[in-house]
């Protein structure tokens, strides 16, 4: 096997879930938190500021709104940016 640059890691990447409970916005749901959400959204975010990957529903005939789509964007961008923080620690 020979290294083929078209394969190799580009960029810092982390992945989170957030979901609105009770009105509330929350991130990295725990089973508990996720069996009560009225919405469930997993969340990868790279270090380039790029998402690959945003995927909810909601657990309810309510739905969810924009800003409550944009809030919870904000908090797994939050979430992402700390575990790739944490990951280059870990990496050095």
């Amino acid at each position: 096997n020979s290294y083929d640059p078209a394969h190799a890691i580009v960029t810092d990447l982390a992945g989170v879930s957030v979901g609105l409970i009770d009105g509330e916005i929350r991130l990295d749901l725990d089973y508990e938190d996720d069996s009560r959400a009225q919405v469930d959204m997993n969340v990868a975010y790279t270090a380039a500021g790029k998402f690959v990957e945003i995927q909810g529903s909601a657990e309810n005939a309510g739905g969810f709104d924009r800003e409550q789509t944009d809030r919870m964007l904000d908090l797994a961008v939050v979430g992402c940016q700390r575990i790739i923080e944490i990951q280059r620690q870990a990496l050095k």
